[in-house]
């Protein structure tokens, strides 16, 4: 994988969403996504990138934040967790050796001690090669505080669902089939979940966040790679036998979020939560190797 620190890096930048109304959600797939409602989205600016490794690196150089993952948890804040889950760490997917049933996301979910954003897949893991690929093991505060240093906000749900639609009625942004003509136009999960993947065993599952083709509205990646934070309050039901997310760290008194875009592990012999519709809940203080997130300026 050296040839990717031969691409030029990744420079961010905003796209122009503009205003207007539009059908949130869908009758047609999960029972969190019902009832389809109309809402009315005032323009924004979104960043044309999620925020990749490079520039939170830049954020943490100056200003010596640690992530939530970086930081031991207080016990006296956490519900049941053990000595071990409680030291830093975070989340981290495991493929499987063969099919396992999948009402349990513990089966290809590991709480990895000393994994963050810098050691992706824990110590001895790090960033090379993937400087220009999203920022993972981040969570919602500390997608928070690089929205505050950056002078941008998260963006709520529907700002997000809205400039992921990109003006389309169709079930993904590009048209009704995930890969048309069989060419795959977002990282999503291709083959049987969570044991077999098509994509090259030496391949970091993640992709630049500037991969594939961008939207009608010019933005990147909203579909597939990374599930993305936004500021919005999880309501409503959900069904947890297909949970694309990884477990939570029950922590007392935290909000569960709403993440969208599905992402690299989403699945159609699993789930097909890769569409703008899709919505699933996180912990606010959990962080797992698939999430990441993109900013907005109102």
């Amino acid at each position: 994988m050296d040839w990717i620190e031969e691409l030029a890096p990744v420079q961010g930048e905003m796209v122009a969403i503009p205003s207007g109304t539009f059908a949130m959600g869908s009758d047609d797939f999960y029972i969190e996504e019902r009832p389809v409602h109309r809402v009315r989205v005032e323009q924004f600016q979104l960043d044309k990138y999620a925020v990749s490794n490079r520039d939170f690196a830049e954020f943490v150089q100056a200003t010596g934040y640690r992530t939530t993952a970086e930081t031991p948890l207080e016990s006296s804040a956490a519900v049941g967790l053990t000595e071990e889950q409680l030291a830093p760490g975070s989340l981290v997917f495991h493929m499987t050796e063969g099919p396992v049933p999948l009402d349990d996301v513990r089966a290809w979910w590991r709480f990895v001690p000393g994994a963050s954003w810098r050691q992706p897949e824990g110590p001895g893991s790090s960033l090379d090669g993937r400087q220009d690929h999203p920022v993972v093991h981040v969570t919602y505060f500390d997608a928070l505080a690089y929205a505050n240093w950056a002078g941008k906000s998260l963006p709520n749900e529907k700002e997000w669902e809205f400039a992921a639609r990109a003006g389309a009625t169709t079930e993904f942004p590009w048209g009704n089939e995930l890969r048309p003509g069989g060419q795959a136009v977002a990282n999503t999960w291709h083959g049987d979940f969570p044991y077999l993947n098509d994509r090259s065993p030496d391949a970091f599952l993640t992709v630049r966040v500037d991969a594939f083709e961008p939207s009608a509205y010019g933005a990147y990646n909203m579909i597939g790679n990374v599930w993305e934070w936004t500021s919005e309050v999880f309501r409503g039901q959900h069904n947890p036998d297909r949970s694309c997310c990884a477990p939570d760290r029950p922590m007392r008194g935290q909000d569960r979020l709403v993440l969208k875009g599905g992402s690299h592990l989403c699945s159609a012999s699993y789930c097909e939560r890769y569409r703008p519709a899709a919505r699933s809940p996180q912990e606010a203080g959990s962080s797992a190797s698939h999430i990441g997130f993109r900013c907005v300026v109102r």
